[in-house]
């Protein structure tokens, strides 16, 4: 999944200026991967391989937060209430209603929060000064990918080829008008 817009060349500088508050978002984006995994398996649960693969990804995503976790308390850092994300928030909004047509987007969408994730992982494993936090930030940044290519392989399950084409055009083209829209902000999304 290629995005259409690349982060701003500001956000790196503020990131890492603001990186507790960072860590803080990130916590809460790793609990919201959980849990959508979750949600995943429990709506569609008669998709071929999801179930397994929900249950695997909602583990793995709840030890990045476990992990998230430990580099907060080491900082003396609270998770605190999730404020909300308005980039997450402004890609749900793209969802349509029907049962099919939902189902691809949740899969597309998924897809799409997973390679911003991404992409942003990998400006801060290379812009962290510490090697420890910038190997773990790569790390991630890898896992993100593979998340990302496990939600298309997911689409590609319940739609054929050009409606999943088609769709995640119109929701990259979305994203990258939502991520140009957006303040700055010292968060993953």
């Amino acid at each position: 999944m290629k995005l259409k817009v690349a982060t701003s060349g500001a956000w790196l500088p503020h990131a890492l200026a603001h990186f507790d508050e960072v860590l803080v978002d990130h916590a809460h984006c790793e609990k919201k991967a959980a849990a959508n995994a979750l949600s995943l398996l429990q709506a569609y649960p008669e998709v071929p391989g999801l179930p397994a693969q929900m249950a695997r990804l909602a583990r793995e995503e709840s030890a990045h937060l476990a992990r998230v976790l430990q580099v907060m308390e080491a900082r003396g850092l609270a998770l605190g209430r999730d404020g909300g994300d308005p980039y997450a928030q402004g890609l749900q909004r793209l969802l349509r209603h029907g049962a099919k047509e939902r189902q691809l987007d949740r899969f597309l969408v998924a897809g799409l929060i997973e390679a911003r994730s991404c992409e942003r992982l990998e400006l801060l494993a290379r812009g962290l000064e510490d090697k420890a936090l910038a190997r773990f930030y790569a790390e991630l940044a890898q896992s993100e990918d593979g998340h990302t290519t496990l939600f298309e392989r997911l689409a590609r399950e319940v739609a054929d080829e050009a409606t999943v084409a088609t769709r995640l055009e119109h929701l990259l083209t979305r994203e990258a008008e939502l991520i140009e829209g957006l303040p700055l902000r010292a968060a993953v999304h």
